[in-house]
């Protein structure tokens, strides 16, 4: 099969093949990042304004990619399962026409569909390490007629970490108050309270922490002061409470479940959105204090 003919579920200039161009990179450069993304954010990178027209970008690029692994005689991952439902943290059902032959029993998408959730929950974790540990994205994109995007967040981040902050400001308190008592930001039972100033085991103090059997929840808040920089920390800082908590948890033998989230006066910077999805973080903005 001609390379021409393999590319031409996403050379088209039908609205859907572009941005099945535009997000091939996208889904490339997280798999590299060993990270999915959600519907939304992805939606949020490719300035879509209904994240349910990606079902025909995805399925677009699943095409493509399965025209491509009957030229190289050999399984190119499913990429777009990559991109997951927040709420079930599983790709749509769409995904089935795809993964079913390649890491499971089952033959078809409808089969797929039948499945209970905890079995759809395997056969996707499988192919997410088909996804994870395949070597040839950058020849895929090559092939595809595709370049990855390049970010260079070199500066923001050598100012984030040079970035010193001083006394805690009136609007950062009330902010920090206001999550605490507002669990539903977090997606969280509204008849939890949140823990100000919450002291990890590595020194580090959350600066709101929500605690379920089942997950730990830490916000780390920024009022409409906060500069580019300081939301840039507020990142890493994001990526270092996961990690903590999931060591706390696993030391004092509890369930292991951690989440952190950044969460925002100001409305988050659009330049930032890529890096925020490659370190797979949740941001919550435009939060104003009642």
């Amino acid at each position: 099969m001609e390379t021409a003919k393999i590319a031409m579920s996403i050379s088209g200039e039908k609205k859907y093949q572009v941005r099945a161009r535009a997000a091939l990179p996208i889904l490339v450069r997280q798999a590299h990042a060993g990270s999915t993304i959600s519907y939304t954010d992805l939606a949020a990178e490719l300035e879509m304004q209904n994240p349910r027209n990606l079902n025909f970008v995805l399925g677009s690029v699943g095409q493509a990619l399965k025209d491509l692994s009957i030229q190289w005689g050999l399984d190119v991952p499913p990429i777009q399962c990559l991109v997951i439902n927040k709420e079930s943290g599983l790709p749509g059902e769409g995904v089935g026409w795809f993964i079913s032959d390649k890491v499971g029993p089952w033959g078809s998408a409808a089969d797929y569909r039948k499945l209970p959730k905890a079995n759809q929950r395997r056969l996707v974790e499988a192919a997410l390490q088909m996804v994870f540990t395949f070597t040839r994205w950058f020849e895929v994109l090559q092939v595809l007629g595709v370049e990855l995007p390049r970010f260079d967040y070199n500066d923001i981040v050598l100012q984030a970490s040079n970035f010193r902050s001083g006394p805690e400001s009136e609007e950062h308190l009330r902010l920090k108050e206001y999550v605490a008592r507002n669990p539903q930001l977090l997606g969280l039972s509204g008849q939890l309270i949140g823990e100000i100033e919450f002291s990890l085991p590595s020194g580090d103090t959350a600066d709101v922490l929500f605690r379920k059997r089942s997950e730990w929840v830490a916000a780390e808040v920024k009022s409409r002061i906060s500069t580019k920089a300081d939301i840039v920390r507020g990142l890493f800082q994001c990526v270092k409470y996961r990690a903590v908590m999931e060591a706390f948890q696993v030391s004092s033998g509890l369930p292991q479940g951690a989440r952190s989230v950044l969460v925002l006066q100001a409305e988050f910077p659009n330049q930032l959105v890529p890096l925020k999805n490659i370190l797979g973080l949740d941001v919550v903005d435009c939060v104003e204090p009642r």
